[in-house]
């Protein structure tokens, strides 16, 4: 079947989410993204999703996009209207949108962990859950649906309710992997580690490079390669699994 990807939280170019709509599209599927570049601080260009899908449109690809607000409760079935409205049923979801602010003891809120709630589990879960029940509808018996969920982890003191939420994302891998594999939909989640999609600072790459035994940073696409991986059909049979791909990063 034709495959459709689904990829949220894609505001700039040299973001996760960019370089796996520049990946898959090269690799023949259909892109739909989401974005919101308001929300992404390290977004330079506001126009980038416009220039975005001309880009993946020179695959030869469908394309199409969609600006909204994952705070918004009704944000997840307004992407899978959307997202059958303009290209059909999804196979593949990639959950890469996030929300991240600095939380630590001093300054950590109920406002700020509902915020990263929101936006990093809430919206996140309820959208994968629509996007099996479509699966299931859209391909009775099919097989090679795909979820995917970008995380993130370690003990840093100062980004407590992102590590959190992210927490969640690694704790409902395994129990949504088991409830979705009779529609035959893996679930995995990806930790890339560190990787420099514009946050990372002179002062702090060299903080970090000796921590990489491989002498470099992550780079997006590293993340996209993997991710590219996960969605072949040789994966059927990974599933329930968070997968640490960070180049053997030897940071706490």
């Amino acid at each position: 079947m034709k495959q459709i990807a689904m990829i949220t939280g894609v505001s700039r170019p040299n973001g996760i989410g960019a370089v796996i709509c520049h990946k898959l599209a090269a690799e023949g599927l259909d892109i739909f993204f989401t974005h919101l570049t308001s929300a992404d601080i390290y977004a330079e260009e506001k126009n980038y999703p416009q220039q975005l899908t001309k880009e993946l449109k020179n695959y030869g690809r469908r394309v199409a996009d969609l600006e909204v607000d994952l705070t918004e409760s009704n944000a997840p079935n307004q992407i899978i209207e959307e997202v059958r409205r303009t290209l059909g049923d999804p196979s593949i979801l990639i959950n890469n949108a996030t929300f991240e602010a600095p939380a630590n003891l001093h300054n950590l809120s109920g406002e700020l962990l509902d915020r990263h709630y929101q936006v990093n589990n809430k919206s996140t879960i309820l959208l994968s859950t629509l996007f099996a029940k479509n699966f299931e509808q859209a391909f009775p018996g099919g097989n090679h649906g795909r979820i995917i969920f970008m995380v993130s982890g370690g003990p840093d003191p100062n980004n407590l309710a992102y590590i959190a939420t992210k927490g969640m994302l690694k704790a409902i891998t395994p129990p949504l992997a088991v409830n979705l594999a009779p529609l035959g939909i893996t679930v995995n989640a990806l930790d890339p580690g560190p990787t420099d999609t514009g946050w990372i600072t002179a002062s702090l790459q060299q903080q970090l490079l000796p921590l990489f035994p491989a002498g470099r940073i992550g780079q997006p696409i590293d993340a996209a390669n993997i991710l590219s991986l996960l969605i072949k059909e040789e994966a059927d049979w990974l599933t329930g699994q968070v997968i640490e791909a960070n180049g053997g990063f030897m940071g706490k």
